[in-house]
């Protein structure tokens, strides 16, 4: 059966052509059809969303193909996909699906008159305008400015990070590879730690702290930084003992309060003046210590731009349909601004 993810609006709707989104991970594919812009709330309607497990499918195609079948209105014209996969030109790579597919072909084989294919943490830097404040968790106060540049970034299965910039005339997505970033000291203690990591694994990078077995890295450092025996535990049971083990609990507080000055390099890095916004599939299960941490303090710590950093606010990211809101956005932006 069709769902609807939001509520439709009482405001003003604009004229507003269908967009078939879609949020492409490697347990499911979801789909939907956005039917809806409201302009007063700045919100989109999310309407006929289907998930399907990845692993039924052999192909993209044959997913999307499921998706139109189970439509009970016109197949819409245009499309975006947000896939967790590297893009390369027309080519989307679907590494733990084994799937491939070239859009062009796609939009052919489909007949779409607009098709645009996204990498996910683009679909979250799209969707950054278009949150409410409600429906996630504020984790540093600050004064977003209006029109200005929004951060996105998170730790999951790797590191992703992103910015929305917009002016008067036009918005754009710009995507990096923040992730591969060196991992740079504030403390005396992340420098014992960086010093640990680096005779293990050579170029510490942000991801290779914060993404996948990092935290399980982290944990083996701190062990060795505080002369204490460690196990050989991945970040669940290193989450799960935090309680009664010492390394545990100070590898937690070291990954919330690090990770803190992480962001904060790239808000400026951006100049996200108007917000840093973090997700992935660590950070909100984490979100009574990131509260509780040092991460504020890391932020804003920056020397001479400790007040510009001391400005922006940092919003985590708890609902689910990110992506599906970043998919709808990116072409709605393209459109309005064209």
């Amino acid at each position: 059966m069709s769902q609807t993810t939001q509520n439709s609006f009482n405001g003003h709707d604009l004229a507003f052509e269908p967009i078939i989104v879609a949020d492409i991970g490697g347990t499911n594919a979801r789909f939907a059809v956005v039917t809806k812009y409201d302009l007063d709330s700045n919100q989109f309607t999310i309407d006929h969303q289907f998930t399907f497990p990845s692993a039924e499918f052999q192909s993209f195609e044959s997913a999307l193909s499921a998706f139109l079948d189970k439509l009970t209105i016109s197949k819409p014209s245009r499309a975006c996909f947000a896939v967790a996969g590297p893009i390369k030109g027309q080519q989307v790579f679907l590494t733990n699906l084994g799937w491939n597919f070239n859009s062009q072909d796609v939009q052919t084989q489909f007949g779409f008159e607009q098709l645009a294919v996204i990498n996910d943490f683009a679909a979250f830097a799209y969707a950054a305008p278009y949150l409410k404040k409600e429906d996630n968790i504020q984790i540093k106060a600050g004064q977003a400015a209006p029109g200005a540049n929004i951060a996105v970034m998170g730790p999951g299965t790797g590191f992703g990070s992103a910015c929305h910039v917009s002016d008067i005339h036009s918005s754009a997505v710009l995507s990096c590879e923040a992730g591969h970033i060196s991992l740079a000291a504030v403390t005396e203690l992340d420098k014992q730690l960086l010093q640990v990591l680096k005779e293990s694994i050579g170029h510490v990078s942000v991801e290779t702290v914060f993404s996948g077995p990092g935290l399980a890295r982290l944990y083996k450092a701190m062990a060795q930084v505080k002369g204490l025996p460690s196990e050989d535990l991945n970040a669940a049971q290193i989450s799960a003992r935090a309680g009664e083990c010492e390394v545990c609990d100070a590898t937690l507080n070291q990954f919330c309060d690090w990770i803190g000055s992480v962001a904060g390099d790239l808000a400026l890095t951006f100049g996200a003046l108007g917000g840093v916004f973090i997700g992935g599939g660590i950070l909100p299960r984490m979100t009574e210590r990131l509260i509780s941490s040092r991460f504020v303090e890391r932020f804003t710590e920056k020397g001479i731009m400790s007040q510009y950093a001391g400005q922006i606010p940092v919003t985590l990211v708890v609902q689910d349909n990110i992506p599906l809101i970043g998919a709808a956005a990116c072409l709605h932006s393209r459109n309005q601004f064209s």
